[in-house]
């Protein structure tokens, strides 16, 4: 086994706790949560609703992979959060599909929460795996 590499990415929300943006070992990428938080500004407002919020992050998502040199086709799974299950369910699957074709859908667990951290309705992590070489 080799020795784990932790990762920060430019561009992509300061983590709210002790944690990288991302861990590799073996050719795995175990993706932190992303939230809809502004990448720059801490105390920048949330944008309104489960749309605007999901298109955030699944653009953090991206930026962490594609610092990795990875994409979307790399994601075997992803778990999701939502704050309002009932409600955003099929509002959140309406934006998800927009990132993965129907063709090449990663495993993925949704559960409801009580809260997350600084308040969005939705948090978003993944497990990535690089090509054979």
């Amino acid at each position: 086994m080799n020795t784990p590499k932790f990762h920060m990415v430019e561009g992509v929300p300061t983590p709210t706790g002790p944690f990288c943006h991302a861990a590799e070992i073996d050719g795995w990428i175990f993706l932190t949560g992303q939230t809809p938080l502004d990448p720059y500004d801490s105390t920048a407002p949330i944008p309104e609703g489960i749309e605007a919020q999901t298109h955030l992050v699944f653009q953090h998502l991206k930026s962490v992979l594609t610092g990795l040199n990875l994409d979307f086709g790399n994601v075997v799974r992803v778990g999701v959060y939502l704050t309002n299950l009932d409600e955003d369910f099929a509002l959140f699957n309406q934006v998800y599909k927009i990132y993965f074709p129907a063709e090449r859908l990663p495993a993925r667990t949704c559960v409801g929460v009580s809260n997350l951290v600084r308040g969005p309705r939705v948090e978003v992590d993944c497990v990535a795996r690089r090509p054979s070489l």
